[in-house]
């Protein structure tokens, strides 16, 4: 990835990454590339500068939080509220391999999370986030490339999984395309399974992270999330894909919205490319087909 010459198509490179995946040993280094941590087009010399200001800044960020942590805690319920929260989930985190080795760092954990919540004031701390920025943790070597892939991800992702945000939209639009592609299964949705949709929204929080059997699966979904490709806003219809698992149990049982959601839950230990695959082939069939306004506008 830091050979790629800069008269390659930005397009032809983010195809390779969605179609063939990243190779484990070039990860670290192309995340920062489809993140945006680094320009496509840099020079070796130039990532060598932008990551040196990367780290400044980031050094810059925790003096002034240092100083102004006294503040926060006098005059702002929510800064003590949220820094309980950072830790308490932080502390619940299972942080060894099989092998008993520690995989990550909770007290650098804990900084980054705090360090984001005051700086980035469009996405505030929602529980998940500590589960996502382990991922990064385990993807980098150093602080401020975890901290600045956790805000660059945020931002190419549109802010998809933060609550306040973007999680709304993708549930709204869900339904809007299992209606559109599914009208039997919308029905009972509508119906004995009300409810069911609205309460999937852990999957676009932690942009599916529970649904993986290995943090390679997870880090590949990213990846294609990340390159735009096939189209805008994928990560709906990976949900659709994922409700299109239990569907046929759900209709054949009648299940309520309760049981709906219990059968989403045990959807787990999934591989990344089968997937991955299924949204596409879902993505196919929308192309297809006269498609409504709304969703054309959020997908294409």
């Amino acid at each position: 990835m830091t050979t790629l010459s800069p008269e390659n198509s930005l397009s032809a490179r983010q195809s390779a990454s969605f179609i063939l995946g990243l190779h484990p040993l070039v990860r670290t280094e192309a995340w920062k590339f489809l993140t945006g941590y680094y320009s496509w087009q840099s020079s070796q010399d130039e990532r060598l500068t932008v990551d040196s200001t990367r780290r400044k800044n980031y050094e810059a960020l925790c003096q002034m939080y240092e100083k102004i942590q006294p503040l926060l805690e006098n005059l702002h319920q929510n800064f003590i509220e949220t820094r309980n929260n950072i830790t308490h989930d932080i502390q619940k985190l299972y942080d060894k391999d099989p092998l008993g080795n520690v995989l990550i760092d909770k007290k650098r954990l804990e900084k980054i999370l705090l360090l984001s919540y005051v700086c980035n004031t469009q996405a505030e701390y929602q529980q998940g986030f500590h589960e996502m920025v382990m991922l990064f943790q385990l993807m980098v070597e150093h602080d401020h490339e975890t901290f600045w892939l956790f805000q660059f991800f945020l931002q190419k992702m549109e802010h998809s999984c933060v609550i306040n945000i973007g999680v709304g939209k993708n549930l709204d639009t869900l339904n809007n395309l299992i209606t559109f592609l599914d009208p039997v299964f919308a029905e009972h949705l509508k119906g004995k399974g009300a409810g069911a949709v609205q309460s999937l929204f852990p999957w676009f929080c932690l942009c599916f992270q529970r649904a993986f059997k290995s943090f390679d699966d997870v880090w590949r979904l990213w990846e294609v999330l990340l390159t735009g490709k096939p189209c805008r806003n994928f990560q709906v219809l990976v949900a659709y894909s994922l409700l299109q698992m239990v569907r046929e149990q759900v209709l054949q049982e009648s299940m309520s919205g309760d049981d709906i959601l219990l059968a989403c839950n045990k959807l787990i230990d999934l591989d990344a490319d089968e997937l991955i695959s299924a949204a596409c082939m879902v993505y196919a069939e929308l192309i297809q087909k006269d498609v409504p306004r709304p969703l054309k506008d959020f997908f294409l």
